[in-house]
């Protein structure tokens, strides 16, 4: 398979300096957890670049059926491990989402909750790629949650991306998921505590959005 730069090197490298630490901690990063009574037993789930699996895991003890995509073979072990240890199953696989030829995006392998927590390694051109496959992967009537740094993250330099155009903006997000009903754009700012990568005072935007139809 052909694939798009991912970086997927350098985040192979940065999981195996941790050694045995999870780099982003080991519970749900706030926003998707902040979104708990939106979730019910019996739906699907994927956690796109899922690293370490601390957000799939969590989704799974809430009772959905969830697969996790990642690139790095050391964050899908250690993602693993937390499986066995909170007992809950999840389908990990090992794959780069910027890959030509990823996703498949037939009937059967679509789901109700598209999920992107920090995702933000993509160039815009990348970007395009991963919003158009995140709208493929999602049912009419699925939801997409997304979690971003927005540009005021580089003034405090606590995680995320250091180039501007990686960042994300209502307006970006809006024109992306213009065929999707908005539940939800919001800027914030709030203190992470999530594990060595994200840590402090952080600006950051929330998306829920619903898939309408596939024509649009």
């Amino acid at each position: 398979m052909s694939s798009i730069s991912s970086g997927g090197a350098d985040w192979e490298q940065r999981y195996q300096s941790a050694g045995d630490d999870f780099l982003f901690g080991v519970e749900p990063n706030e926003y998707l957890a902040s979104k708990k009574e939106l979730f019910q037993t019996g739906q699907t789930a994927i956690c796109l670049a899922d690293g370490e699996g601390r957000n799939s895991v969590w989704l799974a003890g809430q009772g959905l059926k969830v697969t996790a995509v990642e690139f790095s073979v050391t964050a899908l072990h250690k993602a693993r491990s937390l499986a066995a240890a909170r007992q809950v199953c999840v389908d990990f696989q090992h794959g780069d989402m910027l890959d030509s030829q990823w996703p498949d995006c037939s009937e059967h392998n679509r789901y109700d909750w598209v999920i992107a927590v920090f995702i933000q390694f993509a160039d815009p051109e990348q970007r395009q790629k991963q919003f158009a496959d995140m709208l493929n992967l999602c049912k009419p009537g699925g939801h997409i949650l997304l979690l971003g740094y927005n540009p005021r993250q580089l003034a405090h330099g606590t995680g995320g991306p250091s180039a501007l155009d990686h960042l994300y903006t209502p307006e970006l997000l809006r024109e992306a998921f213009s065929a999707c009903k908005l539940i939800e754009l919001q800027e914030y700012e709030k203190v992470l505590q999530e594990g060595m990568r994200h840590c402090g005072m952080s600006s950051v935007i929330g998306m829920v959005a619903q898939k309408i139809s596939d024509a649009g």
